[in-house]
């Protein structure tokens, strides 16, 4: 059996992996960073290096 520790952040425009331990885990997906989770509606992009989501 594998378990899956890290996956790509659930943003469609984001280029992240990211740990599933570190995530912002919202309904069940994996997101890398707050503005991710909330959809960017109040926070613009990621802020992680060579990410423009």
């Amino acid at each position: 059996m594998t378990t899956v520790t890290q996956l790509k952040c659930a943003c469609p425009k984001c280029l992240c992996i990211v740990s599933v331990e570190d995530a912002i885990n919202k309904d069940g997906k994996y997101y890398c960073s707050e503005g991710c989770a909330e959809g960017h509606q109040t926070l613009k992009g990621c802020h992680h290096q060579g990410c423009e989501c």
